[in-house]
């Protein structure tokens, strides 16, 4: 009896490690076939029918349909009560519908038989490539959030990420389908480090170089580099299986200041579903306020216009699919009401999403105090509703955006702005106050400012928008703590306090190596870019690389100049702002175990 018992056990964990075996093998085979999936798509879509047909990619796509059926079947027989357990209702719903491409396979007709408007649509070849693209991408991320180990430091992992889309933008705009007369390689991987660091330089005028498909390619850049790659790969990885590492989960929650791993799935929810719709609401008041002023424009094109001009404005990209971008006299001899709109988005996308969360937990803790209130029921209400993050990097932007509004009205009512209305000019002062932060665009010519403007432009794009946000700069957060910590010096405080809080040593140490390491980077990059581009005047230079390094995108007209050298050093200089030199610094260092005995203290002689 205990002999057949054993070969019962032996041959129970036999069988377990067979289906593991099977099931990483089938795991890694939908990996590869959802990256040859995503390859062939690309090219199908970005090659004339004449130079890669269905005929070529068909075969490819049918057999990653085969490996990606024959992997949820195989969970679903073999590792039912696992796959039930850790699967969430959308992996469910986008298994069925994976499995539904099979219906027209398993279907027959005859030749005279009438096909179904289900058949049809599920026979439909745009349907078909649609489904397994999307299936494709979600599974990879699904993929990818799980590769991180504890080993891995997040700042690299960030840092990779954004490079391997640049690298990706970079090709996809290299497409024959996507530039109305091509594009150089240099100006490709130029737009595409622009548009993922979400800065809004561009050697090549958008307008008329890219096609409709370039342009979606050029949005979804903007918009994956605005939120951050996690931010989509683990969205999607959280929702297709309801597990990823929790090492992945930690480095995400951390990232979005998110207070435990079980709010962090709606807190990614909640960041992207805000997102969209601010960028609908923005599209809808950009239509109105636009509609029927642009000669030649049709329906389609407002709308074009307005989405791709709302989510430049959000992600603070700068981007532009007029000519002569917001300040094409048509718009700036309009109703103004563009500018406004625009502006508010750019504030709304450069304060930072922990404070959009910390906004979102005010206003249902908010809800649930009227409520109660309503039910006549006592609550206990929450002395602050705001954090000090969210309080010191509201009041600070809005003390930098008045004063920058007030004194570029002071130095442009008799120049740029000379001609206006007092309203236009009011206008004008406010939306140029809020762009040099980080969106870039321009709606007067920066070149004709004058001087105290420039410095007033340049310091604000040094100091930028909030931590974790789609702005630029060393972040209003980091000039705050700067400041309060002045502040304490100058007054003889021992700790830097505010709001009735002591802010962290840690955080005053991080600020100031931020700040350090900004003007060094910005020195280096300007004697580099002086010395690359000795024809072109040092104002422009000086110019172009605090709007790079610091991912603003304004230009007083260097930009299409450059060498592909000095377009090449820009580039660095834009993913070196995007990612932080900082972060880069610490992910290559690496933590160091701090030594269990300290050092005596001493002074350095400061005055």
């Amino acid at each position: 009896m205990q002999t057949a018992k054993g070969r019962y056990a032996r041959f129970t964990r036999h069988w377990a490690d067979t289906l593991r075996v099977l099931s990483s093998a089938l795991d890694v085979l939908a990996a590869l076939a959802a990256a040859v999936t995503l390859i062939a798509i690309t090219f199908y879509v970005g090659f004339d029918s004449t130079v890669v047909s269905y005929g070529v990619v068909g075969p490819w796509l049918r057999a990653s349909q085969g490996v990606f059926v024959a992997n949820i079947l195989f969970n679903l027989i073999f590792r039912f009560r696992s796959t039930v357990a850790g699967t969430r209702p959308f992996r469910w719903a986008i298994d069925m519908i994976m499995l539904a491409t099979l219906i027209p396979l398993l279907t027959f007709h005859g030749p005279h038989a009438e096909p179904s408007a289900i058949h049809s649509f599920l026979y439909s070849r745009l349907t078909f490539v649609a489904i397994i693209g999307i299936y494709a991408a979600i599974y990879l991320s699904f993929v990818l959030i799980r590769i991180p180990g504890r080993h891995t430091n997040p700042s690299l992992i960030l840092s990779t990420s954004f490079l391997t889309f640049i690298v990706i933008g970079s090709g996809l705009l290299l497409l024959p389908r996507c530039t109305v007369g091509g594009i150089s390689v240099i100006d490709s991987i130029f737009v595409s480090t622009s548009a993922v660091c979400i800065c809004g330089l561009t050697p090549v005028d958008v307008s008329t170089t890219f096609t409709p498909l370039g342009l979606c390619i050029l949005a979804a850049l903007m918009q994956i580099g605005a939120l951050g790659v996690m931010t989509f790969t683990s969205f999607f990885a959280l929702f297709f299986s309801g597990q990823t590492s929790v090492y992945s989960q930690l480095m995400v929650r951390d990232m979005f200041y998110s207070k435990t791993i079980n709010s962090l799935l709606p807190t990614l929810l909640y960041t992207l579903l805000f997102t969209l719709s601010v960028e609908a609401i923005g599209a809808v008041a950009i239509y109105f306020s636009v509609v029927d002023t642009i000669p030649g424009y049709t329906t389609s094109d407002y709308l074009v216009f307005s989405a791709f001009h709302s989510l430049s404005a959000f992600c603070n990209a700068g981007f532009s699919t007029i000519g002569d971008g917001l300040s094409n006299p048509v718009l700036l001899r309009g109703n103004q009401i563009i500018y406004l709109v625009i502006s508010c988005l750019v504030i709304a996308g450069g304060i930072g999403f922990p404070i959009l969360v910390n906004a979102k937990e005010a206003l249902f803790a908010r809800a649930r105090q009227t409520w109660a209130k309503l039910r006549r029921r006592n609550v206990s209400s929450r002395p602050h509703l705001y954090n000090l993050n969210s309080r010191v990097v509201l009041i600070t932007t809005s003390l930098l955006f008045l004063l920058t509004a007030v004194l570029f009205y002071l130095f442009e009512r008799n120049g740029v702005l000379a001609g206006m209305s007092p309203y236009e000019k009011i206008v004008q002062s406010l939306f140029n106050a809020t762009t040099p932060r980080s969106s870039g665009f321009v709606s007067v010519n920066p070149a004709a400012f004058a001087a105290p403007t420039l410095v007033v432009v340049m310091l604000m794009m040094w100091i930028g928008g909030g931590s974790q946000s789609t702005a630029g700069g060393i972040k209003v957060n980091t000039f705050a703590a700067a400041m309060l910590h002045l502040k304490a010096v100058v007054t003889g405080r021992s700790s830097v306090r505010t709001f009735n809080r002591r802010i962290s040593a840690d955080s005053l140490s991080r600020a100031q190596a931020v700040i350090i390491l900004s003007i060094v980077s910005y020195a280096v990059l300007s004697v580099a870019m002086l010395l690359i581009e000795p024809a072109l005047p040092p104002k422009w230079i000086l110019f172009e690389s605090m709007s790079a390094l610091m991912t603003v995108g304004s230009s007083l007209g260097a930009t299409p100049l450059l060498s592909a050298a000095g377009k090449a050093v820009l580039s660095v200089a834009m993913f070196i702002g995007r990612v932080g030199l900082l972060s880069l610094l610490v992910g290559f260092a690496g933590k160091r175990i701090h030594p269990a005995i300290e050092l005596p203290e001493d002074n350095l002689i400061i005055n």
